[in-house]
């Protein structure tokens, strides 16, 4: 049981956000969008895990490009 916590401990510290960016974005519960990444992972087979690190992924590239500026001249 110990490990499961440790597991789980991880993950949440060291997770992408991409379930709360993307509730942020679509303007639902986070709760409501995890949900959902696990129900496709259980009827896809994983499937749902994997869209899960590409949207992590695409995210993290996203934040790397757009950097907020602030002023003209940081160009």
């Amino acid at each position: 049981m110990k490990l499961i916590y440790a597991i789980r401990h991880f993950f949440e510290r060291n997770g992408f956000y991409v379930s709360s960016r993307l509730a942020d974005r679509l303007g639902i519960r986070a709760k409501n969008v995890r949900l959902f990444f696990i129900y496709l992972s259980f009827a896809t087979a994983g499937l749902g895990f994997a869209v899960y690190l590409v949207l992590a992924f695409w995210l993290r590239l996203k934040d790397l490009v757009y950097t907020k500026r602030t002023s003209v001249f940081d160009l």
